[in-house]
């Protein structure tokens, strides 16, 4: 067992020292104990904060990474929002609300298939001996299946045909025009090449997953010969990108970001060390574009490079790096308040929460978070509004929140612990605030840079699949094909067939005016049409079942309890506009009425159900899905 050193107990005999040496003793001792308390305090200080970074770590870790909070101090109201926003609409001039404002466009809920895909019709017909007696027969759709067929390998054989004519006693050969490939020799046709492409950067399937399938199908692809392929295409699309470009940097507004690229042969860099991939997004009004760039380095020289002739308002971060091409080009720059955010939302996450029982006041993190909520909310009522209506609400509205939350920072920001997560987030933004609120200057700027992040999501979800480059020339490539494919999304084009039309065409675009023809917003193709999801309370099992929701919607106006019909159901009842068409089989129509004769019945039944009840003064005992048992509408 150890033993702990004996302390003496008696105290030092100040009897023989002068009243000058006792006070410089007792100074002497008060000095130590004030250094071991400022100590003290210091290693308090610095728990506190691996305290927090801890905390952080484990929730980044293990919690959801969703940057929502439960716990967030509501300091506004959405209604008296709207108010506002619509009493400043109302000051507007009528011919700039006519003339600017976008119609909100009415997106009608998807029932069945899209009609863009092929339908084959499959007749169930009756035999002879069952028809024998019918007056008349007849064919009604009952069911809908949605095939797949499998992908398949074959091989094209390109047959070139030759004709042999005299000429002058010599053998003249005439013979038929090949297609030019844009690979010149190869032995993958444009589809594989475009479905390679897709599958790796769109799908985000490495190369040696892409091996496997194509060994399934019949023919097995090496990931060597697919990577060549693709490093050989990143020359292909070079001009193609390179108009890109300049079509780009002729617009007035961009956005720009950058995220870490692991390649592993980089000359002057080793296996492990930052290389990055930089994306840039905007464009003219209906040409967008979002272009991503591979280089090395993270200094201010690339974005001076990609912005060569920009002149515009630049949307990033924080990061320094963009600050010489700013400079430079006399680029506009203004701040992205997800960054600022986010942070918030860390040290929030992070604080340390109070004992159960316990009243506190919300942290400062969450009041910070709240003030930033406010500039959301507004831009959520606003963004179906004009650019001079955004204007307008922006300066009446979100420029006084905003005075009010440089306020809070500069009157809070020195009362924070020093090195603290929320420290570190109010300084942040007070040292970007001028940058930060760039985004009410004008009304087509976003208060945020979410589209380029956005942009840069399908990049960082397929670098989890297949996690590094190899070369410098294969994160080239990666980056053309990453262009290309964001680039038609951000033109609501499918992405595989905008590649396949390029690869089909840019071998034979040897003029300028040839190659602007392959660019997305000049392309003759199909746009991508935009699913919405239904809910679920909104889907009902059989055809019949949406008159049958028609006819309780249309009974509902007429009984005056229709309030305690919709409380029953445990849903609104939503409007179906499903007509019947004029050419109705003699089912449907049947169907229908039976439907409709059903809703009555029911309608009725309930009436003298709540009748009864009022009567008996006892409350209603009907199921909550009684709805549901008699009709087949689904309940939540």
């Amino acid at each position: 067992m150890k033993k702990h050193p004996e302390v003496s107990s008696q105290l030092p005999d100040l009897s023989g020292l002068s009243a000058a040496e006792v006070v410089a003793l007792v100074a002497g001792l008060q000095q130590q104990v004030t250094a071991q308390q400022t100590a003290l305090q210091q290693r308090n200080l610095y728990i506190q904060l691996l305290e927090e970074k801890l905390r952080l770590q484990r929730i980044q870790q293990f919690a959801a990474r969703s940057e929502k909070s439960a716990n967030q101090a509501h300091l506004f109201d959405e209604t008296e929002l709207e108010a506002d926003i619509e009493a400043l609409r109302d000051q507007l001039p009528d011919d700039v609300e006519e003339q600017d404002a976008p119609r909100p466009s009415r997106q009608s809920r998807q029932r069945g298939f899209s009609d863009t895909l092929v339908r084959e019709r499959i007749e169930l017909t009756l035999s002879e001996e069952e028809k024998v007696g019918a007056t008349k027969t007849f064919f009604a759709k009952v069911k809908e299946e949605l095939q797949f067929i499998p992908a398949q390998l074959k091989v094209l054989e390109y047959w070139q045909e030759k004709a042999v004519f005299p000429l002058e006693g010599n053998d003249h050969l005439l013979t038929a025009e090949r297609p030019v490939h844009p690979l010149g020799k190869c032995t993958a046709s444009t589809s594989l090449l475009a479905y390679v492409i897709t599958s790796k950067y769109a799908d985000g399937l490495p190369l040696y997953r892409l091996e496997g399938m194509f060994k399934r199908l019949g023919h097995a692809v090496s990931r060597t010969q697919m990577a060549n392929w693709i490093i050989r295409l990143n020359d292909v699309f070079t001009p193609l990108i390179t108009l890109m470009r300049e079509v780009q940097n002729s617009s007035a507004y961009l956005q720009a970001d950058e995220t870490r690229l692991q390649v592993l042969k980089e000359d002057g860099k080793t296996d492990q060390s930052d290389k990055w991939m930089w994306v840039t997004r905007g464009g003219p009004p209906d040409q967008p574009s979002v272009l991503f760039a591979y280089d090395p380095s993270r200094g201010g020289s690339v974005p001076v490079r990609l912005l060569d002739d920009f002149s515009g308002i630049l949307q990033a971060d924080g990061y320094a790096g963009y600050g010489q091409v700013c400079r430079a080009n006399g680029i506009t720059r203004i701040g992205c308040w997800d960054h600022a955010r986010r942070k918030f939302v860390e040290a929030s996450k992070a604080a340390k929460v109070n004992a159960k029982g316990k009243s506190a006041t919300p942290a400062k993190a969450e009041v910070g978070l709240s003030h930033i909520n406010k500039l959301y909310a507004i831009e959520r009522k606003i963004k179906d509004l004009s650019e001079a209506e955004r204007y307008c609400v922006r300066h009446e509205l979100s420029l006084p929140r905003l005075e009010a939350f440089k306020a809070w920072l500069e009157a809070n920001v020195t009362r924070v612990m020093k090195g603290s997560l929320t420290r570190q987030a109010m300084e942040y933004t007070l040292n970007q605030w001028d940058f930060l609120i760039g985004y009410c200057a004008r009304g087509d700027l976003n208060i945020s840079n979410v589209l380029a992040e956005n942009a840069i999501r399908p990049f960082a979800v397929g670098r989890r699949a297949w996690l590094f480059a190899d070369t410098s020339r294969g994160a080239h490539a990666s980056a053309t094909c990453y262009s290309l494919i964001e680039t038609a999304k951000a033109n609501s084009l499918e992405p595989a067939a905008y590649i396949h039309h390029v690869l089909e065409h840019i071998a034979t675009a040897d003029t300028l005016e040839a190659l602007e023809t392959l660019l997305p917003w000049n392309v003759n193709l199909a746009p991508v049409e935009k699913s919405e999801r239904t809910p679920l309370n909104q889907v009902c099992r059989f055809k019949g079942a949406y008159h049958t929701q028609r006819a309780i919607e249309g009974l509902s106006s007429l009984v005056p309890c229709h309030s305690l019909v919709r409380l029953a159901t445990k849903a609104p009842v939503q409007s179906v506009a499903i007509p019947l068409s004029e050419a109705a089989s003699p089912a449907e129509i049947i169907c229908t009425i039976s439907s409709i004769a059903t809703a009555v019945v029911l309608g009725i039944l309930f009436v003298w159900r709540l009748t009864t009840c009022r009567l008996m003064q006892a409350p209603s005992t009907l199921p909550a899905n009684f709805i549901e048992i008699f009709v087949g509408i689904p309940q939540g």
